[in-house]
């Protein structure tokens, strides 16, 4: 395949803004979704526009879950083709979308991404565990074997060898994919790591349904819910250097002039480690083609293979130049998407 031009990845930030907007008329393929996505979509629709004779698609942000929801309002042009997500759909999903008629859903998994924890360039360095996070930010901690309200203030309170700096976290807010797979690998292996988990469900006598209380955070003021995107939680951080940041690692390799970036488990993030399954949180990203829509939105499968192809989504193309980590088993999604292959139930 020959382009006639590729964004470049210094246009990342022009692509997301003029990407998104409202198509004029239905002959433009149209997503919505997941903020960590949403960059690589761009790039992917702005060559897509570029290199063949259709529109380029209309992508929109607000988050994993909400982008989900909108495929599964409904058939027909004035409904949404493609959802975006950093997490993989849910049963709860897959039921709305069969109460509206939406029966017919193709999953493509594009690559992986991990998710990094960043501060200001000139502040202090860290060396996290999920553990740590969740003796910082839980609303429940141990103390000499007893469950009691967080009394951590600075992070040297969770840990002495760490920083004498205040707790302040900037998270995703619980509409994020990225905060699906924070509260799953981060804060609760945490809470396991540090017996929480067993401690709750103790005092549950025994039901295991109390570990849930796992992903219960503070509210005095320490964690702070970020709604929208990363710019956003850049900005946070900017303003107020003692915070840290939940980011996708795309984000951050783009930011590296004013951030840095922990380590996890004693693993730093990057490409390399996350493809050899090093770094512990990382994730795939998706994204949900409703099938029902292909051959009548033109476009729409002919956008997907193009994402999909060896020149997009694979280890030389432009979405890893960004940070994307290419999926090793991308000729099978290739193949799943010529055939147009939906899915099965949920695991």
């Amino acid at each position: 395949m020959k382009f006639k031009s590729l964004v470049s990845v210094a246009a990342i930030a022009v692509a997301a803004t003029a990407v998104a907007g409202v198509a004029q008329a239905r002959d433009q393929v149209q997503i919505a979704g997941s903020s960590t996505v949403l960059p690589y979509a761009s790039i992917v629709a702005e060559a897509f526009g570029e290199n063949t004779d259709f529109p380029t698609p209309v992508v929109e942000s607000g988050g994993s879950g909400a982008g989900r929801k909108k495929l599964c309002e409904g058939v027909g042009e004035n409904t949404i083709d493609i959802a975006n997500s950093s997490s993989r759909i849910s049963k709860s999903d897959i039921e709305l979308c069969a109460k509206n008629g939406v029966t017919d859903i193709m999953e493509v998994r594009f690559g992986y991404d991990g998710i990094v924890f960043a501060s200001d360039i000139k502040g202090n360095k860290f060396e996290f565990t999920p553990a740590d996070w969740h003796s910082a930010l839980a609303a429940q901690v141990l103390v000499d074997g007893k469950l009691v309200a967080n009394p951590n203030k600075k992070w040297s309170d969770v840990r002495a060898d760490l920083p004498a700096q205040d707790i302040l976290a900037f998270i995703p807010g619980t509409k994020h994919g990225t905060r699906e797979v924070f509260d799953e690998k981060v804060l609760h292996a945490g809470c396991k790591a540090n017996g929480v988990e067993e401690a709750l469900i103790a005092a549950a006598n025994g039901d295991k349904a109390a570990a849930k209380g796992c992903m219960a955070l503070r509210t005095d003021g320490v964690s702070i819910d970020i709604d929208g995107d990363y710019t956003e939680t850049l900005a946070r951080v900017a303003a107020n250097q003692q915070g840290i940041g939940v980011f996708g690692l795309s984000f951050y390799q783009n930011n590296t002039d004013k951030l840095q970036v922990a380590t996890m488990g004693g693993v730093l993030p990057s490409v390399e480690t996350i493809a050899k399954g090093e770094y512990p949180v990382s994730r795939p990203l998706y994204f949900y083609v409703k099938k029902a829509h292909i051959g009548v939105i033109p476009g729409l499968k002919e956008y997907v293979e193009f994402f999909m192809s060896d020149d997009i989504a694979g280890p030389n193309g432009p979405l890893a130049q960004y940070g994307l980590v290419s999926d090793p088993e991308l000729a099978a999604t290739q193949k799943a998407v010529a055939d147009e292959v939906v899915m099965g139930p949920l695991n």
